[in-house]
Order: structure tokens, then sequence, then C-alpha cells
């Protein structure tokens, strides 16, 4: 994760949630053959009933392979989540736990996967499956299995940050070059054959299987060696920008490094607005848009056709590359079928991170670099007429409340553009966090028609959504709130006038739903709620 320093439950019609804390049965993978699919209608996520749905929730993964990848979830945890109003997991799986050896898959790790997305079923919550790597390979980090790491016997090299490495290990670098070169492993198959392989054999595993509603192939791509162009650009422009700015000669490279190294702060700070930073990253567009279109969208369509050999039904999730991650424009493209016809199951499973990411200055960060991100995103999204899921964001720590400032500006952001996420990531403790109740936030998680916007002001506690209702659709608008008890009916304003309004908490909470019911029109319906507004 990071850059350069990181359903609901399956809707039964109209059955609304009413308890996390009664007793649930645990379900087994195959009993979970008869709940709806998850699809895609141009931007928008549908529910197996045909209304709109808004994923919301957070990131599962174990790096860790003396836990062999599991032990760090339980089934009270998803009970919690949905407690919390997630109706999605990202779940992290590791190609170091799933194929040990080339062609050799793990059950053992496949059946502890199983449990997870049983507990997930139990608690009305999706599973997308996220192959998770950082530096590519558990022998730097996360990821591919040794066997996969070929190396070349190259240095490892560490920086003060451990995303530095992806910038200056050539071990890393070499051994993402031959991942997209599919190198052959000892068996004489490819690499990204394996890659591949696998993942056919997991979609084959969970194709029936509604709870998992899809697969992010693979979590952040980076481009390999060619990343060596990137920082020469950026700091070539740095120092552009510094000379029109101060009228003297450009400081060089060395500089330059020294100055990032012992001054980022004060460097950071001169690359506040989305001008300027778009003045530093912009130029690198040409070496992002070569990988992008070239060798990542060649894998990803490699990967599309082996999963629909056996799997029709699930989302495929695409992500941009390591560098996009940071704003700079790429170069996705629409997956297609065997005659040239878009895939309509495609997610583009955005990560945005702010350059403070994984620094002490993570509170101060730029609002304006964040939108300007984020705004890029939705440019994609629009481009390829296909759903936003912001796969990850915040990677937020430490105690201090000015945490809570960056994730109103990214919830904000979310909200803005009707974008899915899940935040990185669950760990012990997240819900003493400062930031957390922005993660708890009121949101739509359904609606019988379009929604055309939702706001929450972090000012006034006063949130506001608007939907247009389809006729055709059964079951209410649902708006997940943390706490139903701030609510009166003078607090709550719909129009039209004249909908039936339900609130449903969840048993022994005051947490729930505020239930709209349709009106079987179609007609634009809003609605206001002021949650603790004296």
């Amino acid at each position: 994760m990071k850059i350069l320093s990181h359903l609901f439950s399956v809707l039964v019609l109209a059955a609304i949630l009413i308890s996390t804390g009664c007793t649930k049965n645990n379900r087994n993978v195959d009993e979970l053959k008869n709940d709806g699919f998850v699809s895609v209608e141009g931007r928008k996520i549908i529910a197996p009933d045909g209304g709109q749905i808004i994923l919301h929730g957070i990131n599962v993964v174990n790096k860790n392979p003396e836990e062999k990848y599991l032990g760090h979830i339980t089934r009270d945890d998803f009970a919690m989540f949905s407690s919390w109003g997630f109706n999605v997991v990202r779940l992290g799986i590791i190609w170091d736990g799933l194929e040990p050896e080339p062609g050799v898959y793990n059950e053992s790790y496949l059946k502890g996967i199983d449990e997870m997305i049983g507990w997930a079923a139990e608690n009305d919550i999706y599973i997308f499956l996220d192959m998770h790597q950082d530096l590519y390979s558990v022998k730097f980090s996360d990821g591919a299995p040794e066997w996969a790491t070929l190396d070349e016997g190259k240095e490892h090299l560490r920086g003060e940050i451990w995303s530095d490495s992806y910038l200056i290990s050539p071990a890393v670098q070499t051994a993402f070059d031959n991942f997209w070169k599919n190198a052959p492993a000892s068996d004489g198959t490819g690499i990204q054959d394996h890659y591949i392989n696998l993942w056919k054999h997991i979609a084959q595993r969970y194709a029936d299987i509604k709870t998992v509603i899809g697969y992010d192939i693979m979590n952040e791509p980076f481009p390999g060696s060619t990343a060596n162009q990137v920082m020469p650009i950026m700091l070539g422009s740095y120092a552009m920008m510094m000379m029109e700015q101060t009228g003297q000669a450009p400081p060089s490279e060395e500089e330059l490094m020294m100055m990032w190294s012992t001054q980022r702060e004060e460097v950071l700070k001169t690359l506040s607005t989305a001008e300027a930073y778009r003045k530093i990253i912009d130029p690198v567009e040409p070496v992002n848009v070569a990988f992008e279109k070239g060798p990542l969208m060649s894998f990803y369509q490699k990967a599309r056709d082996a999963i629909r050999q056996v799997d029709t039904h699930h989302i495929i999730f695409i992500e941009h590359s390591y560098f996009t991650n940071m704003g700079v424009p790429g170069g996705l493209q629409n997956l297609v079928d065997e005659n040239g016809n878009k895939d309509p199951l495609v997610v583009y499973a955005a990560h945005g991170y702010d350059l403070v990411v994984d620094t002490d200055a993570l509170t101060r960060g730029s609002d304006e670099r964040v939108r300007l991100i984020f705004d890029r995103v939705n440019e994609t999204s629009i481009r390829l007429d296909i759903p936003v899921l912001v796969g990850e964001w915040g990677a937020l720590h430490g105690e201090s409340p000015e945490m809570a400032d960056p994730a109103q500006v990214l919830v904000g952001e979310f909200n803005k553009h009707l974008f899915n996420d899940t935040f990185w990531a669950f760990y012990r403790g997240i819900k003493d966090m400062p930031f957390f109740e922005v993660i708890k936030k009121p949101y739509v998680q359904r609606v019988p028609g379009t929604l055309i916007s939702y706001r929450l002001d972090f000012e006034t506690n006063v949130f506001d959504c608007v939907w247009e209702e389809d006729p055709a659709l059964s079951g209410p608008a649902k708006i997940w709130i943390p706490d139903l008890s701030v609510l009166s009916e003078d607090d709550i304003e719909v129009s039209p006038a004249g909908a039936r309004i339900e609130l449903e908490a969840l048993e022994n909470t005051t947490s729930g739903y505020v239930i709209v019911t349709s009106e079987g029109k179609t007609e634009e319906r809003s609605l206001k709620l002021k949650l603790g507004v004296e």
C-alpha cells in the first residue's frame, strides 16, 4: 500500500436488518448459493433486487506467514462490522499462502477464507477478494511466494519509509519486470500465467457464491524498473517550479533529494495547491499511461478471460497503477469479451493517498491535493462508464484529534462523487481512534432507483440525499444512521411529502436505518436529516 513514503446484506427484497445481536447459524460456502448476484449498471452497483446500493466498509488482511495468513479476524468481528453499518469487506488474500509451490493450491488456506466468507454472510456483509501485495513478494514484504520472485539476485534496498523500496530497490523492480514479462518459473510456466491460473481456480471455487461479489485482481500494480524514469521527471519539474518562484538557478537532483530527505515538510508546503501539484505530477503522465495501457491492461484482460471461463456473474475489480494513487493521470481501458464488447461487470477499485501518508505529517496534508486525486478518479470513472469503489483510503494512525479532519475531507469527496469505499484497514483498537466516528458515517445504503446526491455537513450534522425513484422497483430507500436517538420527527424532512418514514434500530443499540417507503412513482425524492442539531 501507499504512495512514495498506503452488502449490505444480501438484500432480501424489502427485508430490514433488525439485529446483529441475535444468534445466527453458521453458513458454509455451499449454503450461500441461493442468494442473488450483485451487478453493475453504468456507474452504479446494483443489488439483486434491482435497487442501487452504496458499499461502505473496511479492509481486512493478514500479511503474516507465521500465522498462515489467517487468525487475524473472528466471527464476532464481522458482527461488529455490521453494527458499525459496514456492508462490505475487502478481504486480502496472499499469493504466497495460496500457491506455496508452482501449481499447488493450499486447500487449508482456502478453507480459512471460506470460513470468513461464511461469517460475513451471517452478518449480511459482502466480500470482495483482494490479491494483496506490497513490494511484490514475501521476500521483501508480502505477496508472491519466493519461487515466483525472479529478482535475479539483485540487491534489495530499503528507505526511510517502507514503500520507498518501490523506487530504490533493484530487487523489487526486477521482480516486477519479470512478472510483466511473464518470465518462466522453475516448472517452465510463466509466473504471470501461474498468477492468472490461481485466479481462475479461486473464481471457480466461488462462482456460485453470491456473498462474494468479485475479485480485485492485484493490489496497487507497480510498473517495475520503468519507475526509475519517474523521480527524475518529478524532481526536474520541481526544480523548474522553484526557478520560476525564486528567479534563481534550479537546484541539482542531488540537492533536491537532500531537500526531500531533510526538509520534506517544507517541500510539501510548496505543493499544497492543486496548481503547483499538477506541475510536478502531470509530466509523469506519458510513463504512467504507457504502463497502464500496455502491460497492466494486457494482464487484466488475460485475467478477465480466464475468470470468465468459469465465472460469468462476479465483478472484476481493476486498480490503477501505484503512481495513479497520488493523482498522476493514468490510462486504464475497458475490459472486453471475445467479440470486443465491454465486459458489463467491472468496477474501478481506485486507491488514493496524499503525499503525507506513512509519515508523521498526516495531519498536515493538502485538501487540494486530495481533491485533485479523487476528481481524476471520477474522470476515469466517467470515461470508462464504470462505478468506483475506493478500495483503500485513509491509512490514518495516531491519536491526535486532528486525525478526524483529513478523514472528513476524504469522506466528503466520496459522498460528492457517489463513490463506494473500504477504509484501510481494520486493526484492534480502531474504534477508539478520533477519526473512527467519521468512518461510521451516515450514508445511503440502498435506493429503489438512482441515487443523485448525498452529503453530510460535518459542521452542522445535517445529512441530505436525493434520488430518482423507479416505479418498477420494490423495496424502500435505506439510510444508515450511527445514532437514531438524535432524530425526532421534527428532524426529518422528506419531499415530496407523504412517504412513510420508519426508524429501524439494531437490537440493543441506537444504530440503524431511516426507511423511506417507495411511492411507486417516477419522481425525484429528497430526504434531509438533522442529526443532533440544536
